[in-house]
């Protein structure tokens, strides 16, 4: 039996909105989730399992019908859902009342319940959110039934606030396979039978790293799972070195090549090393060449010539600050204290002559 796991896939979500490519980012989640359903068909999957948060908030009626469009179209693999913390079922959630193609199932219960799947010999269990937050520990005791011959664990949380856990309980429950959501970078609980798999897409910028999903199988002896990086796009945090010699112009170009070499595509956070001319400040509204710029960060450092401002400021405060700190290690706190002291004292032209 060949399952995909996916989970948070958000869909309705508008990431880094006011940026370049924040429109187009939410029909990339669309497409990709749309991709999904083209694997399902070229691996011939037996099964998707969705992990909770499909949507990113409460899906409106037409978007369940295109989902729901989409699943129909690939009648022979069957579809399990279970609600997560952001699409929980409201009271008067679509969810409740909509109508799903054949090969949908989704739990609904808030409690673990269980539905079958006799053609694969497949029991699946799970609870779905019907609120945002659900402290209980839910999964501790949630042991399989034996009622088929093979059974999967569609899971949602693993911190305080949603469902906490520890893997080694989950381990312990006996499950083929657990498909978790709700963390969103994909991580191995136990091997090849239990993964969170992550954000289909990344859509926050904390959201590093590679994103896809897990294509997996079970036999008559054992699981094998695998995690499947297939996102768009990703978030990358990169450090950029300045040196003294560079401009505004120079920082914009060696960004511009970092940006390159890492993907265009990607999203960035960018932060300035280094050190550099004291006079001047870089204006960091004009580095984002490609539009796929989130935040930079200026933590260059000026690059002082503190023997010549002491013996230009022996007499005043400034002089007496750069003899206070004069020897340190230039990695110290004292010595980066000693920089951002003078800086401050450069700006105001306090204290000195």
């Amino acid at each position: 039996m060949k399952f995909i796991h996916i989970a948070d896939v958000h869909l309705g979500a508008s990431p880094d909105a006011g940026n370049a490519y924040s429109k187009s980012r939410t029909q990339e989640i669309w497409n990709s989730f749309a991709g999904i359903i083209e694997k399902c068909r070229a691996e011939e999957a037996d099964v998707l399992l969705i992990a909770g948060d499909l949507f990113h908030r409460q899906p409106l009626l037409r978007e369940l019908k295109e989902v729901n469009f989409l699943f129909a179209g690939i009648p022979d693999t069957d579809i399990c859902i279970i609600a997560g913390n952001h699409d929980y079922l409201k009271k008067d959630s679509y969810y409740r009342t909509f109508s799903w193609a054949e090969n949908v199932h989704m739990i609904q219960s808030r409690d673990v319940t269980c539905i079958e799947i006799p053609r694969l010999r497949l029991a699946v269990y799970g609870l779905s959110y019907d609120k945002r937050e659900y402290a209980a520990r839910a999964y501790d005791s949630a042991y399989p039934l034996k009622k088929q011959k093979y059974e999967i664990l569609l899971a949602h949380g693993g911190d305080e606030k949603h469902i906490p856990f520890k893997t080694a309980d989950i381990a312990a429950l006996g499950y083929d396979y657990v498909a978790f959501g709700h963390i969103h970078k994909p991580q191995e609980l136990v091997p090849d039978r239990a993964y969170y798999s992550g954000a289909l897409e990344p859509i926050d910028k904390n959201d590093t790293g590679k994103h896809g999903y897990v294509m997996g199988e079970i036999t008559e002896v054992t699981c094998k799972a695998a995690f499947i990086p297939c996102s768009m796009r990703e978030y990358v945090h990169l450090d950029v070195p300045v040196k003294e010699d560079m401009t505004g112009y120079g920082v914009r170009e060696a960004i511009r090549h970092a940006v390159e070499d890492n993907g265009v595509q990607n999203m960035y956070r960018i932060s300035l090393t280094g050190q550099r001319d004291p006079e001047i400040l870089f204006d960091l509204t004009n580095m984002d060449s490609y539009g796929n710029i989130i935040e930079i960060a200026d933590n260059t450092k000026p690059s002082y010539d503190f023997d010549k401002l002491y013996e230009q400021n022996k007499g005043n405060l400034l002089g007496k600050f750069i003899q206070n700190l004069y020897n340190r290690d230039k990695e110290s706190i004292e010595y980066r204290a000693l920089c951002e002291g003078v800086q401050a004292l450069m700006e105001t032209r306090r204290g000195f002559k």
